[in-house]
């Protein structure tokens, strides 16, 4: 048989295109591994930056002074460790706000023309261990855009109304809704059996490099099968009841601070439950002025403050009611039981930002605070601004962590050196 420039699968009335086979390029699969126990990853970015004198210690290893920031944290200071130094490779300051679309993949050139971004952190975690919860991961965002990215680098839309996310986590569809969900699922089976015994009878007519693309596109087949099965199950599991009360949205764009709580609380809530193990969120960034008293200009403003101290003065403010926001979350993780132990010890809680300084634009020595999660924790870990080792080392360590069998991740050189974990 002889095959056209764009092939078709036909079968029971079902077609669909086969992608061109000099396009696929094999592609190796990690075969899932079942931890000992759940590990669960939580990536925070907050857009504009956090003011690395109020942010960063002085001194390096376990002894060190809690800086401003720090200082709101002291409760949890065994539990989470601050690194200063790193960056990604191949970023600029005249393109250090588009950065933040890297901030989890470190596809080098953000914002420049022809960019293409790779697979974030989270989706790469996602394609391993997201098949054991009811979401596979779960996108949010404070103000629009969100954090995740495909493996195709296409952007993974974030969930901005924490009302609407509570009703997906936890209030039951109609009966009818159910079933037609279920239905769909079962016709979506339908249609990837049909597909896949053509495309086998269309093997026999291949070349061997374009069999072993072929039959890469079957491994996709069956992989997008097996997780429909796996949602027509879930379809039928009724969702966990929890006694928080539905989150009222809140509309004001300008209140970051009341904004991040309420997806902080769903963060909680998600873990706690069970129904994620890896969720991304973009914290606020915008240019109106914050409802925060004491502050009467935009956080954007007070970002690119150019050392002006009444701007500095303000930014801090801004700064130290995000802070509180974080210590309120690890708290609630630190205080959740789960087995003989906690949510916080099971949980990666990483918040970081594109931006080194945002008055100037700097791409170097990004905010770095990694919370929980089973790392042995209580200190400042420095490396060199001027030769770090790739951001991506740390996303390394943090796969490894979570049970992902990997060495390399976007433009990583290894794991991070420095930082160890305990216990299995």
């Amino acid at each position: 048989m002889k095959l056209q420039r764009r092939t078709f699968l036909r079968a029971a009335g079902v077609t669909l295109g086969l992608p061109l086979l000099d396009y696929f390029l094999p592609r190796a699969r990690a075969g899932e591994k079942a931890a000992a126990v759940p590990r669960r990853m939580v990536c925070l970015c907050t857009p504009l930056g956090l003011h690395p004198e109020n942010f960063f210690p002085e001194a390096a290893g376990k002894d060190y002074a809690l800086s401003p920031y720090l200082e709101l944290l002291k409760d949890y200071r065994d539990d989470f460790t601050v690194i200063s130094g790193l960056s990604h490779a191949g970023m600029s300051s005249g393109f250090a706000h588009q950065a933040s679309a890297s901030f989890l993949t470190g596809a080098p050139g953000a914002g420049r023309p022809g960019f293409r971004n790779a697979v974030s952190l989270d989706q790469f975690a996602a394609d391993h261990i997201g098949s054991q919860t009811r979401f596979p991961s779960l996108a949010l965002s404070a103000e629009g855009a969100g954090l995740s990215w495909t493996r195709t680098g296409a952007l993974v839309p974030a969930a901005t109304s924490p009302s609407r996310v509570f009703a997906r986590l936890f209030l039951e569809g109609r009966a009818d809704e159910v079933r037609s969900q279920v239905r769909r699922l079962e016709d979506g089976r339908s249609i990837l059996d049909d597909v896949r015994g053509e495309a086998n009878r269309l093997r026999s007519d291949l070349g061997t490099d374009d069999r072993d693309k072929l039959d890469e596109y079957l491994t996709s087949v069956r992989e997008l099968e097996q997780r429909l099965l796996k949602d027509e199950g879930w379809a039928k599991t009724p969702k966990p009841k929890v006694d928080a009360k539905p989150p009222t949205d809140i509309p004001n764009m300008a209140d970051l601070i009341g904004r991040s709580k309420l997806l902080f609380d769903l963060t909680h809530l998600a873990l706690q439950t069970d129904s994620t193990r890896l969720i991304t969120i973009m914290l606020a960034g915008t240019t109106y002025v914050p409802p925060i008293q004491g502050v009467t200009l935009g956080h954007h403003d007070l970002s690119h403050h150019g050392k002006d101290p009444g701007k500095l003065e303000q930014l801090k403010t801004v700064e130290l009611e995000t802070m509180k926001t974080l210590r309120d979350l690890l708290a609630k993780l630190k205080q959740t039981q789960e087995d003989d132990s906690n949510l916080l010890d099971r949980t990666m809680v990483f918040l970081g930002s594109n931006l080194g300084d945002g008055s100037s634009h700097s791409v170097r020595n990004l905010p770095v605070l990694l919370a929980g999660g089973g790392f042995k924790h209580g200190q400042h870990l420095p490396f060199d601004p001027q030769n770090p080792p790739p951001l991506c080392n740390l996303y390394v360590s943090m796969l490894q962590r979570m049970g992902i069998e990997t060495d390399k991740f976007g433009t990583s050189t290894g794991t991070l050196s420095g930082l160890e974990t305990v216990g299995s």
